[in-house]
């Protein structure tokens, strides 16, 4: 392959990628994740990531307004990076395991939020999270390296926190796992909510949350596919 054609390669993969950073955007709000504008999506690419411009309604989105922010946090493009760019460049220092971070403003997951409120092991299903609770990482002001800090830390060993007075944060090692990890927090975040109004409820034990997440390993098409590996 010529210099020439591998350039062209890798602007239509950079330019694929850059689509499904908007696409991700466009199913986060359709689903009714994020209203308006809030929220934001972003893609580990190269040495850094491409990530949602700040301000611009999603619809309006072409691959270009996507900014590349580099891990040194320099951002080349000719949109601004979303305000929240620091905490996506800080889970993806983190966890260098995950290549995709979906933000939400979701409705019950900011209820709890704004309680200061994490969800325990009510439900087998928190370990969608990877642990047995969904934390909520302390308030700092939006776009701070505070908030990158809390962030960073509460996704240390989970796959989404909720972050005070503000929403929640989804990972995945792809960002169509990252977005469906978003969807099922808001859900445990509504049936949590709504179990909280019949009084103090009941949890999974550590050990039977372990078995959930033994038994998470083997779930859907992994073991079948691991067989065939």
């Amino acid at each position: 392959m010529t210099g020439e054609n591998r350039a062209t390669t890798a602007k239509a993969a950079e330019t694929t990628a850059r689509r499904e950073v908007i696409e991700t955007a466009l199913a986060m709000s359709r689903r009714g994740l994020s209203p308006g504008r809030s929220g934001n999506v972003s893609r580990r690419w190269r040495d850094g990531m491409l990530i949602t411009p700040s301000g611009m309604a999603y619809e309006e989105l072409v691959p270009s307004d996507v900014v590349f922010v580099g891990a040194d946090g320099k951002a080349n493009g000719k949109r601004k990076p979303s305000s929240e760019w620091l905490f996506h460049l800080a889970v993806y220092a983190a966890r260098s395991d995950m290549h995709g971070a979906v933000h939400t403003h979701s409705m019950h997951a900011v209820v709890l939020a704004c309680a200061g409120k994490s969800i325990p092991a009510f439900h087998y299903m928190v370990a969608a999270a990877g642990g047995d609770d969904i934390p909520c990482v302390p308030y700092a002001a939006f776009g701070t390296e505070a908030l990158a800090r809390h962030v960073a830390k509460g996704i240390e060993r989970r796959n989404a926190c909720l972050m005070a007075h503000h929403g929640q944060i989804a990972i995945g090692t792809t960002l169509m796992a990252a977005l469906e990890l978003a969807a099922e927090v808001e859900t445990l975040a509504e049936q949590y909510y709504k179990v909280l109004t019949m009084g103090r409820p009941a949890l999974l034990s550590a050990s039977e949350m372990a078995e959930v997440l033994e038994r998470f390993k083997a779930y859907g098409q992994k073991a079948q596919n691991k067989a065939r590996d």
